[in-house]
């Protein structure tokens, strides 16, 4: 265009006289520029922009009634076994009468999921928590609910950018007297609701009187927090507004409404407070089974996923989360663990409100194996506790409006195999489910491996008795699952010699019936022949970079380095040790890592054949590498770097573009704005102890993906529960990798069974929100990584069939996890056997994100959406052949899902295309015409002026006279 409007001035009547030749010149120029527009912005719509308008002009699928109606009844299913029961004195629960007057805030604006990924559609209706309560036939006091709506009808936003943790909540002195005396005139019952909400972007405050914390007080008299104050205890306000109704009221039932485990310390103060129920955000649908349990209708059945402290400041990761703090360190938005001597890493980048600036962060996890109840038990085993001074409701309890016994076998020890029967029987008088809970107490050595008291080792859950019925289960698991890793010395699993208490628990704590299993002789997991749990090949250290210089908690001596080890980190310069492994985009080269001797794969071959062909057909089948080589550069680079929510085609192979969709309790597709039915979240799951519910969710989701034509799902996630105050913990499952993998592979076995692929993330140690895209190096011992964060994703891969994974943002040690090939390769292809593609966290660059490097170390695709650092910039025989594997990774997975299941699929060409073929078209008509036009023109005036020229010109003389007249 600038070269148009040059020789536009350029070529005038000083420069060139002949008008002819002047305005061709002109008239060539602006044709050139229709074309170089046309030409410009269809290589901007085919290549950068192509993914987003892919997926926002396709067809909006969505869910059939028939879906909608199995879907919405299983989310309640779901709930209803995951309310859990933690307190119901003198049996005040289920509610006797049939009005009831619910108090606080919350009840009118409760929890239903998370925020972020986690966000539900707004596409169906939602049951609220009073309309759960009207369903079950329960009366509510209107008068109380319009008092909570009058004074703010929406919940603060707790977004992925900004956070507003202000908690609305009627101040005590704005209750009349009027409206307390008709409350007890219409019930002697009462229900108080709090609710706490959590989201992706930010963990929970640990001091609401930061000053880096948006809160703003109920109350210009007094303030909601005091300093050091968290977000998981009572504010002022509601502590104000419990006091008023247990002084009016006898028979008071408290709900709690989260997926953060809640300090409910205070409950022991008021007797008045009869009964106190968990309800785990509910989903669309859930609150209809709280209604349901609050009227008798349904027995409770859930059981914690976490263990409820009286003290959340007590946990012993406590000093080592990071958070937003206010240190001397503190930058903008970051977190407080900022390294201070790391200036040649800072960097900056294109965030989605402006430039970001980052500088590499950590968090030490120097709990080790002590998360949870494991420590909590362990410490008391040790006396480093009292426990019930620290424990208010153990890990794996829940309560039930009947009784339980349950009978423990024989233990069979054979062939490596233990297994026992439970005789589990109703002895109440009303209809239930109990939990059978198996824990194995290993022998310890002080100052050997490190090893808990208590581990859950196996679980199921009932059928619904009947009173009076009973039914015998079978416990049955390997005795490598009581082995421990050895990162010290053997380098590997170890199941050591001794006696093993394995137990039946009603929880962590209570202990029904204990038998002995005696382990003969040492077993070493340390050959391919000898290995742990089917792993392909014998697990060893991988992850000695990420120990750092870190104390981590010991048992031994009576957790005699428990005041060190968890302390708040004294020391922030990165040694130069890490420096020299440490990698970002900065400093890294991929030339750096060619190998000479890789020889350039072949490209662009003509072998005819087409991804169908493939389906079914064996990892290692030699067609994989015909198919491959017909592929280009360009090819395998469109498809790795722009995989954003779902993945690109390749015509020539027949490979289709396949959409993804994220939401780890629905299918969210973020383009067409079509979502599903929004479920509980993940944690209400791990409460109904019920792997087979788990089965039946991920069966559900690839039901919907089917009418939503999704062929991935982002989820589900899995990381642990490390602190009450994850921001994300409504996604992840538990404090316990046992009951996280068991309730994550059965999801993704489900929707497996449907074709559907699940990412299983975030792959891994993604335990923080906070810093967790600003290079977060997460320092973990080899043991804990192994035995405690890794766990769910490797039973999801042996045991669910995991097909695909979503890497993490963080840093493992000083390595992007991303970008990790221990992670990556050797333990997650190598040692489990993982056969699939893996795909990062969203792809923004961040400083870190390259994938030159990342396809080198694993990870095969990038969720991009824009263009940054996602294309492949080396063209080396070493990164083509990176590329091989990775495009391999990604078409595997995708030609064995439910997409190809009849055939290659038919393609549309979608809309946007279309308008630019038409574009094209138009365009090529008009160049034509006016290309014509031009041209007839100039020969036109060129014919004139030839004929001009050829015409005597007449003398002065010869002009005619005028006579004034004319």
């Amino acid at each position: 265009m600038v070269l148009a409007i040059i020789i536009t001035f350029a070529v005038n009547k000083k420069t060139v006289k002949n008008v002819g030749t002047r305005k061709l010149v002109h008239s060539q120029s602006w044709i050139v520029v229709l074309v170089g527009v046309v030409v410009a912005f269809s290589m901007m719509l085919t290549g950068p922009l192509a993914t987003i308008l892919n997926n926002a002009t396709v067809t909006k699928y969505e869910l059939s009634d028939s879906t909608v109606t199995a879907a919405n009844e299983l989310a309640k299913e779901v709930q209803s076994e995951a309310i859990t029961m933690l307190q119901n004195n003198d049996e005040n629960l289920p509610l006797s009468g049939k009005k009831v007057n619910v108090f606080g805030w919350a009840s009118t604006n409760p929890v239903y999921g998370g925020t972020g990924s986690g966000s539900m559609s707004d596409q169906y209706p939602t049951v609220s928590l009073l309309e759960g309560m009207k369903d079950a036939g329960l009366e509510t006091n209107s008068e109380l609910s319009k008092l909570y709506t009058d004074y703010r009808a929406d919940r603060p936003e707790v977004g992925m950018f900004a956070q507003d943790w202000t908690l609305p909540e009627v101040p005590a002195a704005q209750y009349s007297d009027t409206l307390i005396n008709d409350a007890k005139n219409f019930s002697d019952e009462a229900v108080v609701v709090i609710a706490r909400v959590g989201g992706e972007g930010a963990d929970l405050p640990m001091n609401m009187k930061d000053q880096y914390i948006t809160y703003n007080d109920n109350s210009s008299e007094y303030a909601d927090f005091q300093d050091g104050e968290h977000f998981l205890q009572l504010s002022q306000t509601e502590k104000d507004m419990i006091d008023l109704v247990t002084k009016n009221f006898d028979k008071v039932t408290l709900v709690y409404n989260g997926a953060n485990a809640f300090q409910l310390d205070f409950v022991n103060n008021y007797p008045q407070i009869k009964s106190v129920l968990w309800t785990p955000p509910a989903g669309q649908t859930g609150f209809s089974a709280l209604g349901d349990v609050l009227a008798g209708t349904t027995n409770p059945s859930g059981k914690t996923s976490d263990t409820f402290l009286k003290d959340l400041t007590q946990i012993p990761s406590y000093n080592n989360i990071d958070r937003v703090g206010s240190t001397e360190s503190y930058t903008s938005t970051l977190g407080t663990f900022r390294y201070d001597n790391v200036d040649e890493f800072k960097t900056s980048f294109p965030g989605f409100a402006g430039t970001v600036e980052s500088s590499p962060t950590f968090v030490n996890y120097v709990e080790g194996i002590y998360v949870g109840y494991k420590f909590y038990e362990t410490a008391a085993t040790e006396g480093l506790i009292n426990y019930d001074d620290v424990v208010q409701y153990p890990f794996g309890y829940g309560l039930s409006y009947t009784s339980f016994t349950q009978s423990m076998g024989d233990v069979s020890y054979s062939n490596g195999k233990i297994s026992f029967d439970v005789t589990v029987t109703n002895t109440g008088d009303k209809a239930g489910k109990d939990v059978v809970e198996a824990y194995y107490n290993p022998p310890y050595t002080n100052g050997g491996i490190e090893k808990a008291s208590a581990n859950l080792v196996a679980f199921e859950k009932t059928d619904l008795l009947e009173p009076g019925a009973s039914q015998t289960i079978t416990i049955s698991f390997d005795d490598d699952d009581m082995a421990s890793y050895d990162s010290k010395n053997a380098k590997a699993y170890v199941l050591e010699s001794g006696d093993y208490g394995v137990s039946i628990r009603s929880d962590s704590h209570t202990i029904i019936d204990e038998k002995t299993v005696t382990v003969a002789d040492t077993v070493t997991y340390n050959s391919d022949s000898n290995t742990h749990d089917s792993d392909q090949t014998a697990a060893t250290n991988q992850f000695d970079d990420a120990e750092g210089d870190v104390t981590y908690l010991s048992r031994a001596n009576n957790f005699a380095n428990y005041a060190e080890a968890t302390a708040a980190p004294t020391n922030f310069s990165m040694s130069d040790e890490v420096k020299s492994k440490f990698i970002a985009n900065a400093n890294y080269d991929p030339t750096e890592y060619d190998n000479a001797d890789d020889q350039m794969p072949t490209t662009g071959a003509k072998n005819g054949l087409r991804l169908v062909d493939l389906r079914g057909k064996d990892y290692d089948d030699a067609d994989w590498d015909k198919l491959l080589d017909q592929l280009t550069f360009d090819d395998m680079d469109n498809l790795i770097a722009n995989a954003g929510y779902g993945s690109q085609a390749i015509n020539k192979i027949g490979k289709v573009q396949v959409t993804d969709a994220d939401g780890p309790a629905s299918l969210n597709n973020n383009f067409t704005g079509v979502g599903s039915i929004g479920f509980p979240a993940s944690t209400a799951f791990a409460c109904t102890w019920n792997k087979d519910l788990s089965k039946q969710f991920g069966e559900m989701i690839g039901q919907m993906a089917h009418d939503m034509h999704v062929a991935g799902w982002y989820a589900p996630a899995m990381n642990i529960h490390r602190s009450a105050f994850g921001g994300r913990n409504f996604e992840y499952f538990s404090e316990d990798p046992l009951l996280s993998g068991a309730m994550a592979s059965n999801q993704i076995g489900g929707a497996k069974s449907k074709g559907v692929y699940s990412f299983m993330k975030h792959f891994a140690l993604n335990e923080a929100e906070t810093d967790r895209n600003y290079m977060l190096l997460t320092w973990a011992n080899e043991q804990s990584i192994r035995e405690t964060y890794l766990k769910p994703f490797e039973m999801s891969v042996k045991e669910g069939g995991a097909q695909a994974v979503m890497s993490s943002f963080n840093y493992i040690g000083p390595t992007y996890a991303g970008a990790s090939d221990a992670l990556l390769n050797k333990v997650l292809r190598d040692e489990w056997g993982f056969k699939g593609f893996v795909l990062t966290d969203y792809f923004g660059g961040y400083g870190y994100q390259n994938a030159d490097q990342e396809i080198r170390n694993g990870n095969d695709a990038m969720l991009a959406t824009t263009s940054i650092t996602n294309h492949i910039t080396d063209k080396s025989a070493t990164s083509l052949i990176a590329m091989r594997k990775a495009t391999k990774n990604i078409l595997y997975t995708v030609v064995n899902g439910w997409t190809y299941e009849n055939g290659e699929p038919a393609v549309s060409v979608p809309v946007w295309r279309k308008a630019m073929y038409a574009v094209w078209g138009v365009t090529a008509v008009l160049v034509i015409g006016l290309e014509f036009l031009a041209i007839s023109r100039y020969l036109k005036r060129r014919k004139e002026a030839a004929a001009l020229a050829a015409t005597p010109q007449q003398s002065l003389s010869d002009e005619p006279s005028f006579d004034g007249k004319e």
